[in-house]
């Protein structure tokens, strides 16, 4: 708050009417501060939101999010615009994240693993080997997982709006050679996100996980850094990991999710029926891309096979053996706790 003069104060007090003015402005530059999206359209009984997203443009995810909030232009007939920054125009996921926590951003849309370095339970999904099948996936994630997921964003004062984005099962890839089984991995030099769920996974199948960020990572394998990688079917078409990398293999080690997230009190400062038409629009769209994504999965190994690369189907099972037996599974169950670790075993059967 300013620190008024004796000036402003007298000058108040003798004019009652220039008081309530002051106060007023006050009001409206805190409520502008905490609001900044909601808040400054109000008074024109319109509103009009952010949402950041790393991933590019022709990506799934960001074309159901234009494609949404277009919808809810229209539906609302102007009362709500929605726009969608990719490619990390507002900053990176992190950054982005604190600016949504702040009111600064209305909504980021990103992975679950990022929001777990925030709210741990958002990262549960990420648990290696978890889900065999999509069936699976979706079954948690309709269903109590995914609502235990979702609840635990309002402790720090956000909120989910809409279901959950399909981001893919991850798969390994080599410069030299397939990987098989667990033994294949010992020794590898692989690139994983700056995430523990990743490293310690990697750690306990004996292999030496490195950290080398998304933009140097082609550098990073085509000069022999790091042997190979781990990513969805996409990320390594979008990045052209086929020109540094031949072999492909299917071990779906670990599923991820987008969601898109806002602040609690943006959203709340909305009309009531302006956040149910965002959520029906959202939901529907959110269908969409997930069918989108599975036929983008399903015509990029077609085309990844050729240019070249070559796939192997992986048996799950020895891997998952492997980390029960480095205690892997029961490190991770004393980190995420009874609660929400009990909650993935309902759809994934028991893994510690």
């Amino acid at each position: 708050m300013q620190v008024r003069s004796e000036a402003d104060t007298s000058a108040q007090s003798a004019n009652p009417n220039g008081r309530r003015d002051a106060l007023k402005r006050i009001v409206g530059v805190a409520a502008s501060t905490l609001l900044p999206g909601a808040v400054l359209a109000q008074g024109a009984g319109k509103f009009n939101l952010k949402i950041a997203i790393s991933l590019p443009e022709s990506h799934p995810t960001s074309s159901a999010l234009k494609a949404a909030c277009a919808e809810v232009s229209k539906e609302s007939n102007g009362r709500l615009t929605m726009e969608v920054y990719p490619n990390g125009q507002l900053g990176s996921d992190t950054d982005t994240l604190s600016q949504v926590r702040s009111g600064a951003i209305d909504f980021i849309c990103t992975a679950g693993s990022i929001y777990g370095n925030l709210v741990q339970t958002a990262s549960i999904n990420s648990i290696a080997f978890a889900f065999a099948d999509y069936a699976t996936v979706w079954k948690a994630m309709e269903g109590d997982l995914g609502a235990h997921i979702r609840a635990s964003f309002d402790k720090v004062n956000l909120t989910q709006v809409g279901k959950f984005f399909d981001h893919g099962f991850r798969q390994i890839t080599h410069s030299s050679k397939p990987i098989v089984t667990p033994k294949d991995l010992a020794g590898m030099k692989i690139r994983v996100p700056s995430t523990p769920l990743w490293t310690s996974m990697f750690k306990a199948l004996d292999a030496s996980p490195a950290t080398v960020p998304i933009g140097e990572l082609y550098t990073a394998l085509q000069t022999k850094v790091v042997d190979g990688q781990e990513n969805a079917l996409p990320t390594i078409d979008a990045a052209k990991l086929y020109e540094v990398q031949k072999y492909c293999s299917t071990t779906s080690h670990m599923w991820e999710y987008f969601a898109l997230v806002g602040n609690k009190r943006n959203w709340n400062a909305l009309p009531e029926d302006l956040r149910a038409l965002v959520s029906k629009i959202f939901d529907a769209n959110v269908t969409k891309q997930r069918a989108a994504h599975e036929a983008l999965n399903a015509s990029l190994e077609a085309k990844l096979k050729g240019l070249g690369m070559q796939f192997n189907r992986v048996d799950t099972k020895p891997f998952r053996e492997a980390l029960q037996k480095a205690g892997y599974y029961t490190e991770w169950q004393k980190k995420f706790g009874p609660e929400t670790w009990s909650q993935l075993e309902k759809y994934t059967g028991k893994l510690a």
